[in-house]
């Protein structure tokens, strides 16, 4: 197995490089060249790739030399075919212990019933859902895409949860902070992150908020008796309502404290990290590159 010794964030821009990287995505193609988002774990680039073969797939392992700016001009490659997969997936910066410890702490403070406790650990002491949520990704490009990217998201929707709750005086914090953590779980099942990022096919049929309640359904059909009629039709109800409105994604629209709040803290923390890509990208003191996914450039 080849051991990869450079990665995307060692590299300055302006210099000739020689590196290896995974075809993320191929944005475009046609008989001499292909377009396409180049990753390894410590980052991503768009690519220009000349290829008269039509020999390159979504997944495939390069070793490239060309030229880095802004974009990379590949003037030649070859494939690598004995790799570390783990070398070549975007991975969240923090320690996942890091991300899951404060996460407990959160828990532990605020989710204090009885009921609260054992939807939670129902989950959250599940090893194999334990280690599907610490690998799984937020989005395949919106935010988060990245491995350990859900997690990270679902520790900060969770603190902005909590300080919005306190801030308002929300009637049922334990509600919102718990559908905080639980408002993604269907993204381990909705999203493929063993390799290129994408939609599976369930995730494509159903999408993150259905398969999440299902999930949801299991875990209490499996004790009915541990948990009260108002407390699921809240849970489910929050977070079939989190993403706001029908045209967003959400069954229903907002329709408790809860959703609210909940709605507030995932959209803003999605928001940011979007934001902190592009200042990834970008120095100080310049115009980023426009962005749609918030549909403007930044001065940064």
């Amino acid at each position: 197995m080849i051991t990869k010794e450079n990665f995307l964030n060692d590299i300055k821009s302006g210099t000739n490089i020689k590196i290896s990287l995974m075809v993320m995505k191929i944005m475009f193609k046609d008989a001499s060249k292909f377009v396409c988002i180049l990753v390894d774990k410590s980052g991503e680039v768009k690519a220009n790739i000349p290829s008269k073969n039509g020999d390159i797939t979504e997944g495939s392992v390069l070793e490239v030399e060309g030229f880095k700016d802004k974009n990379l001009d590949v003037k030649k490659y070859k494939f690598i075919l004995d790799y570390n997969l783990s070398d070549y997936l975007p991975t969240v910066k923090r320690p996942i212990e890091d991300i899951m410890n404060e996460m407990d702490t959160l828990t532990e403070k605020y989710i204090i019933s009885n009921e609260g406790k054992a939807l939670n650990d129902y989950f959250f002491k599940d090893e194999l859902f334990l280690d599907k949520f610490q690998r799984g990704i937020g989005g395949v490009s919106m935010h988060h895409n990245y491995i350990g990217g859900l997690a990270e998201h679902t520790l900060n929707v969770m603190y902005l949860t909590a300080t919005l709750c306190e801030r308002y005086e929300c009637t049922r914090t334990e509600i919102a902070v718990l559908v905080a953590k639980l408002h993604d779980i269907g993204k381990i099942y909705e999203l493929y992150y063993d390799g290129p990022f994408k939609y599976t096919l369930r995730g494509e049929m159903e999408g993150h908020i259905v398969i999440g309640v299902e999930l949801l359904d299991r875990a209490i059909r499996e004790n009915e008796s541990l948990y009260s009629e108002d407390f699921i039709t809240r849970i489910k109800g929050c977070l079939v309502q989190h993403h706001g409105k029908p045209e967003f994604g959400s069954p229903r629209g907002m329709k408790m404290e809860e959703s609210f709040i909940v709605n507030f803290a995932d959209s803003t923390d999605a928001t940011m990290n979007k934001i902190s890509q592009m200042k990834d990208k970008t120095e100080p003191g310049n115009w980023s590159d426009y962005d749609r996914r918030i549909d403007t450039k930044l001065y940064l």
